[in-house]
């Protein structure tokens, strides 16, 4: 019998999200548990931000903070803008990204394909800091207070938590509840409180150069009494370890990928070998190849 035929998505939205769970092979060492990474490079932008994104403008049409015909602001490195300019592409609404001449002109480039409106607020030599954040924040604060304006504000929009509890909800159910150690890198703290909320609920218990992560002071969002631990991956260490996942296990990532991947070895160490430790391909190695990641010199 010819198997069952699944209805089509409705929007290019209903693919966000169910991304694939696999096994580290040749990076990860003896004695180390097994670390599963989710590909979150599936969503439609690349990026596991398509989660947020999808969830934040649903729960502001839903209050009424976002109106027909209205526009959408937000301060971005990229990935954030260009899953909310995919968001906003798909239903309609004009959209204002701050950014900055910091982050990957791919970024750039995919945010502008799909619609965005880009301001660029320049940097300190090509570093994110918590000046260039700040200048960000006020850049976008401004854009807001024009009529029929709505701020999305990631550091600081609660709706975003709820975009990643799903997440969170797919790794149990991969794992079939056989997880450990969830690890994830922090840029506004908003997807490992939505992941972590998810797994509790199931089982309780400086300057740089990595885009998206360590935005130089402590996210609002972060919310400590989730997290067992903390650990200070150098710059310099994530993009190898980027570089070797793209060469040892064909997965082609970002920097905080590989920062990602060195902090759940790290963990995996800890936990043992008959652990499992799960983490994030947060978004893919394609917004990166005019970075110092990858770029050939």
């Amino acid at each position: 019998m010819p198997p069952a035929k699944t209805a089509p998505p409705m929007s290019v939205l209903d693919a966000v999200g169910s991304t694939t769970l696999v096994p580290l092979r040749r990076v990860v060492p003896p004695g180390c548990a097994s670390v599963l990474v989710k590909l979150e490079w599936e969503n439609p932008t690349g990026s596991m931000k398509d989660r947020m994104a999808r969830a934040v403008i649903a729960r502001a049409e839903e209050d009424g903070r976002l109106q027909p015909g209205g526009t959408v602001v937000e301060y971005t490195g990229g990935s954030t803008g260009a899953s909310l300019a995919l968001v906003c592409a798909a239903k309609g609404y004009r959209i204002r990204i701050v950014t900055s001449d910091a982050f990957s002109k791919e970024k750039l480039d995919q945010m502008a394909a799909l619609g965005a409106e880009l301001t660029l607020v320049p940097s300190e030599g090509g570093r994110t800091t918590k000046k260039l954040i700040l200048d960000m924040v006020e850049a976008a604060r401004e854009l807001s207070r024009e009529p029929n304006t709505y701020w999305t504000d990631q550091l600081r929009n609660q709706d975003s938590i709820a975009g990643y509890e799903r997440l969170g909800e797919e790794i149990w159910d991969q794992t079939e509840g056989r997880v450990d150690a969830f690890v994830q890198s922090v840029g506004t703290g908003a997807s490992i409180r939505g992941v972590a909320t998810a797994l509790r609920r199931r089982k309780p218990g400086g300057p740089h150069k990595i885009e998206g992560v360590g935005i130089g002071y402590t996210p609002p969002l972060w919310e400590p009494s989730l997290i067992d631990g903390v650990e200070a991956v150098p710059t310099e260490e994530a993009k190898e370890m980027a570089r070797r996942l793209a060469r040892e296990e064909a997965l082609f990532a970002g920097t905080s990928s590989g920062a990602n991947v060195i902090a759940a070895i790290r963990e995996g160490l800890r936990v043992g070998s008959e652990g499992t430790v799960v983490t994030l391909m947060v978004d893919s190695g394609l917004k990166y190849l005019n970075a110092d990641v990858y770029r050939r010199s």
